[in-house]
Order: structure tokens, then C-alpha cells, then sequence
């Protein structure tokens, strides 16, 4: 890998710290709406547990994936270059600017239409045992998204429980779903440091519903700029705001920097759902959320204009600044 010497260099005397204070928040419990947007506003970052997924429903659709990951690397490479756009296998290759990692993924357009061409494409042996297995996690993890996007607008005291979810409930939603494997790294086993498989970033949507294999590698950047280790539970969902949620809350809610670490020697499966509006549709901050004399730290765009000015930046780089107004934030006010 041509910046393996490079990042092995950057990351080996980062160690970051496990972070034991991750909100946990148990969404069967009376209190969970008021937790959740606690947590959204400080941290930004969440785990959600008695969830309602099956765990049956996370591991069938792991297992189907690992199938196509175990191939061989040519039989996948031809796979990414047979593919007519950028939905299907990809390798290494995170962004259009130059950004990558030591990852390989599966990415989808979070629809049944979708989900069907990606598995004829991709499984030419019983494509119909992953695609039943995609269709039944998504329509789960959408779900869990709606819900507690549902019980943050409860939290907020929101008349309209689905002034969030509502973006993408539609059939015209552009929300997207993505499996990492994350292999072990074998250039690593002789050296004291990690390998970013996937760089620091944050998730440009509304909400991120994440669900990974018992390996760790999550990292997340607190207020402080410190960056600490999520510990991993593949029981359990994490939930991410996105730079939408962020905006929409005008800037009451943190959209979090994340990446991920490589294992020397465990593979790391994350499976992400990442819950989007329709193109067209217009992102600015909600008035009902405003305190009297709140000025918008934010100039309304629609999701089509974010997405497009988001893919002509790298990775790391903060994309809201370009729709920034020139005032404080709001926890400076």
C-alpha cells in the first residue's frame, strides 16, 4: 500500500484512550428521549441497547458479506471494475480526493431496488440469500433510526415527532447503507502502531446507525480535539449525528469526528446506515428550536448542494464551513 510507511510513521505513538463514558442509553426505559439528546448535544455520539433487532438479523447479514470479503482479490477487483458506478465492491480508494484506508467495502443505496442489483452483481450464486439478508437489516436499522430520531424530537419537546425522520421515510430518500472489512494488516505485526483503515471524517447525513464485530478500532474525537477508543459490543448500536442533525439543531446537536483503526491481527466488520433525505429536499435550521434572539449559524441548502459541495473536499475537512455564518457558535454565545 503506497501510504502504509506513511501512516504506520503518523500512528505509531498514538495510543488513544478507552473511553468507558459512552452514553448507554436503554431506549425501553421511560427517560431514554431526554438521555439521548443529552447525549446528542455533548457528545454526539451514542449507544442505543434493547433495541428490538434480533441478533440473528445483524449476524446473517455479516456472515453473507464475509462470503464475497473471502473471495479472492482478483475475483473482487474485477467485481469493483465491472461496476457501472460507484455502488458495489470498492478497495482502499474512501474518497474522490485522494482520501484511503485500509479497508474494502460493500455500498448501497439503502433501497430494494438497489439491494437487488448489488446482490445479482455481486453474488452470482444465490444473490437472493444476501439480498434477504440486506432487505431485513435495513428495514431494521431504518427503523431504529426512525425511532430514536422520533424520541429526540420528544426530548426536544417537538410537537411533530417526525420533523427529522420524515426526511427519509420517502421513496426518493438518498440515504445509503455500507459493509467495512477492515482485513489485519500483515506490515503491522512487527511494528508497535495501528493502520488508519478509514480516516478521520464526519458522517455528512442526518443520523449514522452503526453495528460492528466484536473488534475494536472506532475512535472518536471529543469536544477537546482528544481522540479516545470506543469499546466494541456487537450486541448494541452506536448512533452518530450527522452534520444535517447538526445544522437542523442549529448546532444544539455535534456531529462527531470518527475513523478507525486497523487490528494486526483480527478482521473488523461494521455495517452503517446512513440515513439521508431526498436530493431536493432543504436542510436549514429549525425556527421551533431557536431561542428568542438566536441568530442561525447556518445558511439553509438543499441535500443535493451538500453532497456536491462535500465531494469536492477531502475527507477530514470540516464540509459546514462552506455553509457557515460568520457568528459564534452557539455554545460560545
Amino acid at each position: 500500500m503506497v501510504v502504509l510507511v506513511d501512516q504506520i510513521s503518523l500512528m505509531r505513538n498514538q495510543k488513544p484512550s478507552l473511553f468507558s463514558d459512552i452514553p448507554s442509553i436503554d431506549l425501553s426505559k421511560p427517560n431514554s428521549k431526554s438521555l439521548l439528546v443529552k447525549a446528542c448535544e455533548e457528545v454526539g455520539f451514542l449507544k442505543v441497547t434493547n433495541h428490538g433487532i434480533p441478533l440473528e438479523v445483524m449476524d446473517r447479514l455479516e456472515s453473507e458479506a464475509m462470503k464475497f470479503f473471502s473471495l479472492p482479490q482478483l475475483d473482487k477487483e474485477q467485481a469493483e471494475a465491472a461496476r457501472p458506478n460507484r455502488f458495489g465492491y470498492g478497495n482502499k480508494i474512501i474518497g474522490g480526493n485522494g482520501d484511503v484506508g485500509w479497508v474494502e467495502y460493500l455500498l448501497l443505496q439503502a433501497n430494494q431496488k438497489s439491494i437487488s442489483q448489488i446482490s445479482h452483481q455481486l453474488f452470482k450464486e444465490k444473490p437472493d440469500v444476501f439480498c434477504s439478508a440486506a432487505s431485513d437489516y435495513i428495514s431494521s436499522v431504518k427503523k431504529l433510526a426512525c425511532d430514536v430520531l422520533e424520541l429526540l424530537a420528544d426530548g426536544l419537546n417537538i410537537q411533530q415527532r417526525t420533523i427529522f425522520s420524515k426526511h427519509f421515510m420517502g421513496e426518493e430518500n438518498d440515504s445509503l447503507f455500507r459493509i467495512n472489512h477492515y482485513p489485519p494488516c500483515p506490515e503491522l505485526q512487527a511494528v508497535d502502531c495501528n493502520l488508519i483503515g478509514f480516516g478521520e471524517h464526519t458522517d455528512p447525513q442526518i443520523v449514522s446507525v452503526l453495528r460492528s464485530n466484536n473488534t475494536s478500532g472506532l475512535q472518536i474525537s471529543l469536544k477537546d480535539g482528544t481522540w479516545v477508543s470506543v469499546p466494541s459490543d456487537q450486541t448494541s448500536f452506536f448512533i452518530i449525528v450527522g452534520d444535517a442533525l447538526q445544522v437542523m439543531t442549529n448546532g444544539r446537536f455535534r456531529s462527531v469526528k470518527h475513523r478507525v483503526l486497523t487490528s494486526r491481527a483480527k478482521s473488523r466488520v461494521s455495517m452503517i446506515y446512513f440515513g439521508a433525505p431526498a436530493l431536493r429536499e432543504r436542510i436549514a435550521p429549525l425556527p421551533l428550536l431557536m431561542a428568542e434572539g438566536e441568530k442561525s449559524l447556518y445558511k439553509g441548502f438543499t441535500w443535493s448542494e451538500y453532497m456536491e459541495s462535500a465531494f469536492k473536499t477531502r475527507l477530514a475537512d470540516n464540509r459546514l464551513g462552506a455553509f457557515e455564518k460568520n457568528v459564534k457558535l452557539i455554545d460560545e454565545i
